[in-house]
């Protein structure tokens, strides 16, 4: 079997460019959750908002999120060694898949708690005009951290060209995906908030407030669901994208002493970071200098390709017609 390794990173900048970027987004959400926990919490607290107090466990949630990220961020940067001879690449879906199960524990089943609470034994409403300002500041800071986390994932679209719609549902780097959809839903979780409070102000009823916090709940509910399933589909093993292995195909057989691709597999190990392994039928005629020389060839378009492709297995194997002249399984 040819194998060869490399260490080029992806797009128009290196894996460690684009884990600098992704690790300012993550940090810009960060300080901008653990601020407005705290406000939150004394705000609802101030108000007796249950509304309130669920954003508060969101806020602390995605402050715990962020934190997950970035070790993920960090571990999946170390350099390959003995040990583990592929990377530590795949080790960022563990800590993203940690991090979704935060966002689950810390702030949906907080809020719905707390929201089936209200609901069951009502609560004494206080001045909400303190929950009313961290609301709208609230909003300005998640505004920011979320334009700045689009920023990102429109780049990154625009740079493989592909709709920002589709990027965010099939991207690798789960990093950036988590700080998108837990923004956004931060936003919608204030506006769920300020209209508990309003109902509850209008009516003198926590029906309101209570409501509002059970739909924060199942939204947090929604966003765990959508990224833990996102990291649990690569820790599994996701390929590259069909029109990818087509173009991985088209280059191997572009080769001058290659005839066929029999079997291809590609498995994406990180954002920044895929492998290739392919049974490969090349020309009886060629010689054993002549296969190898194809096989560094062959790889060396691949990168030129497709950078993202950091590891070449290719493994020379007889065709059809000549394992069926042998007598051999023509399926390899």
């Amino acid at each position: 079997m040819a194998h060869t390794d490399t260490s080029k990173g992806t797009g128009t900048g290196t894996p460690e460019d684009g884990g600098g970027e992704s690790t300012f987004t993550v940090l810009v959400a960060a300080f901008a959750n653990l601020g407005i926990a705290v406000a939150k919490a004394v705000a609802g607290l101030i108000s007796g908002s249950s509304a309130m107090l669920s954003e508060a466990a969101h806020s602390v949630a995605d402050t715990v999120t962020e934190v997950l990220l970035l070790t993920a961020l960090k571990r999946s940067t170390k350099p390959a060694d003995e040990d583990h001879p592929l990377g530590y690449g795949p080790e960022r879906y563990v800590w993203a898949l940690l991090a979704a199960v935060a966002t689950f524990v810390g702030g949906a089943v907080f809020s719905l708690y707390d929201g089936i609470h209200t609901l069951a034994e009502g609560e004494e409403l206080g001045d909400p005009l303190v929950s009313y300002l961290v609301l709208a500041v609230a909003f300005l800071l998640e505004s920011f951290s979320l334009r700045t986390a689009v920023r990102q994932a429109r780049g990154e679209a625009a740079r493989l060209k592909v709709p920002f719609g589709r990027y965010l549902r099939r991207t690798s780097d789960t990093a950036v995906k988590a700080v998108v959809m837990e923004d956004s839903a931060a936003l919608v979780g204030l506006l769920l908030a300020a209209g508990g409070l309003l109902g509850g102000q209008l009516t003198g009823s926590g029906v309101w407030d209570g409501a509002a916090s059970l739909c924060i709940g199942v939204l947090l509910l929604y966003v765990a669901w959508v990224l833990g399933r996102s990291n649990i589909e690569l820790l599994v093993g996701r390929p590259l994208p069909r029109s990818v292995r087509a173009g991985i195909r088209e280059e191997l057989v572009a080769g001058e002493h290659i005839e066929a691709v029999l079997e291809l597999t590609t498995l994406v190990q990180g954002p920044t970071e895929a492998l290739v392994a392919a049974k490969v039928d090349f020309r009886d005629v060629s010689t054993a200098a002549q296969i190898e020389w194809a096989c560094e060839e062959a790889e060396r378009r691949l990168r030129e390709r497709f950078p993202s492709v950091r590891r070449v297995y290719l493994d020379p194997t007889p065709g059809f017609a000549q394992r069926r002249a042998e007598g051999l399984n023509p399926w390899p």
